[in-house]
Order: C-alpha cells, then structure tokens, then sequence
C-alpha cells in the first residue's frame, strides 16, 4: 500500500478552511472518480483502489490516502494535485 500523507497550515476561519477542503475534495471527485462524505470536520473520500480522509483543523488541513497496487503509478500526479489545489485556494483565501 502507497500512502499520500499532506499537512498543510492554514490562517483560514473554520468554514473558509471547510469550503477549501470541499472545493478540494470536487476537484478530486472529477479528476480520478472519488467518492466523498462528510463526518464533523472529516471528509472520508474512497475509490476502486484508494480511500483516505481528509480533516480540517483550526491551523491545519491534513490529507491522508492510501494507493492500492493499481493506482501506485499515479501516486506522484495524484499528490501534486493535492498540492497544487491546496496552494491555490490557500493562497486565494489569505
């Protein structure tokens, strides 16, 4: 099992980092066919072959997904999306 694991700090208000987390969490959905829900302050998203949560805190957004067999190669595009969404509205939101 390959594993994503992505903390970044945050100066966002609770429902801005929220809205962040959720702009993320579509974004991923049409790009690689997630699947997500929301439990309190915890985004739990799955699909064929990866599943990982994804939990706001006051100065922290933490994403961690885990990769099966199959989606090992995409491993590296898969997180510098992550990145790459999570740099641009961070950015948009200070």
């Amino acid at each position: 099992m390959s594993v994503i694991d992505i903390t970044r700090h945050h100066t966002l208000n609770h429902s801005d980092a929220i809205a962040t987390a959720d702009d993320l969490a579509k974004s991923l959905s049409e790009r690689f066919d997630v699947s997500y829900s929301w439990d309190g302050d915890t985004l739990t998203f799955k699909r064929s072959g990866a599943k990982g949560k994804l939990t706001v805190e006051p100065t922290t957004i933490h994403v961690k997904m885990e990769l099966g067999f199959l989606l090992r190669p995409f491993k590296g595009r898969i997180e510098q999306e992550i990145h790459n969404h999570l740099d641009g509205l961070l950015e948009e939101g200070e």
